[in-house]
């Protein structure tokens, strides 16, 4: 198993680390802040970097008569803070433990929220012993209860269009950005039939609420229990989704075993709840497989394009990941044998030499 460094965290040192890229940004927060009532005690001088993630949004930690809270700093020209604070008050009402709104400076793109603690999931384990069983199956609790919750015509559909524009990242930005490959017109093929049937497989399967990046980097631990971060992409779409997000994580790898063990204690518990799983465990875990599918081909196209559009380097380390989840999938299904000597063949990998690229 392999992981790269924990997401940031405050420290005492990093209370003079909150740099501000335009100095409006700065008057505008601090003008705020003075607004809030009195009673709250916010401490501007204790402003601080908490965590920043791969859009355009940020989180600082500011102390206050309540004990530490974070402010959201989301620029509306490129961040739209509603769907947050719309699925925040869904989660809510379905008994999860997620951050309460306090505060919102809608016209400035700044949330102040309460603290669900510091620490993630993925911070708290111990990466050189034994998986955390109890701690992911405490998550797939937690989507469960999200998933029960599910109502149609309350969060955006994922629906076919949405599945290929994600899609269409992969050869956007990974393989024409980031390879610099350009496919000739059987490679293209190769590529939209294998997108055709990932859509058609993943848009078989019910849909609940999805939270969309439910891994644990956005899970919370804490005494008071686990809570949930990042949802503000949550959607209406296929079952398979979140339990994939969860065990094919973006960030981190476990043994197939383990994913296996805890996919099948999820579907049991699932299909106990009345949730729309199916009754047999081969074609749900093939659902989750192509689910992962789709979800890795999208994030290889979205870390490519951080790289290359927005200077964030980083994520892209994680490529080898993602490549490795597309060939195993592709592996097992035999139609999906064309797309995987297509990646192979892209990423320089060693192929059968009846195989020439270019031809399938």
């Amino acid at each position: 198993m392999s992981t790269p460094p924990n997401a940031p965290s405050s420290t005492p040192d990093d209370l003079s680390r909150v740099h501000w890229p335009e100095p409006l940004r700065q008057i505008q927060c601090m003008q705020w802040l003075a607004s809030l009532p009195a009673d709250l005690a916010l401490q501007p001088d204790t402003l601080r970097l908490a965590s920043a993630d791969a859009s355009f949004r940020r989180y600082l930690r500011i102390d206050s008569a309540r004990g530490s809270l974070v402010i959201m700093d989301a620029p509306p020209d490129k961040e739209d803070c509603k769907p947050f604070v719309q699925v925040d008050q869904l989660m809510q009402q379905a008994g999860l433990r997620v951050p309460e709104v306090l505060a919102w400076d809608q016209s400035h793109g700044f949330l102040l929220l309460s603290d669900l603690g510091a620490k993630t999931l993925l911070q708290s384990m111990d990466l050189a012993g034994e998986p955390p069983l109890a701690q992911y199956q405490e998550a797939t609790d937690l989507l469960i209860q999200w998933q029960l919750a599910s109502k149609p015509d309350v969060l955006p559909p994922y629906d076919a269009a949405l599945l290929r524009r994600e899609l269409d990242l992969f050869p956007q930005w990974y393989i024409a950005q980031h390879r610099q490959v350009t496919l000739n017109d059987k490679e293209a093929k190769v590529l939209e039939e294998a997108f055709g049937r990932i859509i058609e497989n993943n848009l078989s399967w019910p849909s609940v609420y999805v939270h969309r990046d439910f891994m644990p980097r956005n899970l919370m631990v804490s005494p008071q229990g686990m809570g949930l971060l990042d949802f503000q992409d949550a959607v209406y779409g296929p079952i398979t989704y979140d339990i994939a997000s969860l065990m094919r994580d973006a960030f981190l790898t476990w043994d197939e075993e383990f994913c296996l063990d805890v996919t099948i204690r999820y579907w049991q518990k699932a299909r106990k709840a009345g949730l729309p799983v199916g009754d047999d465990f081969g074609a749900f875990y093939q659902g989750v497989e192509w689910m992962g599918l789709q979800r890795h081909l999208k994030i290889a196209g979205i870390f490519a394009r951080l790289t290359l559009r927005d200077g964030k380097p980083q994520y892209l380390a994680d490529t080898p990941r993602f490549i490795h989840y597309i060939r195993s999938t592709c592996s097992r299904y035999m139609a999906l044998k064309p797309l995987l000597r297509l990646v192979e063949a892209i990423e320089g990998i060693e192929v059968p030499t009846a195989f020439v690229f270019g031809k399938f």
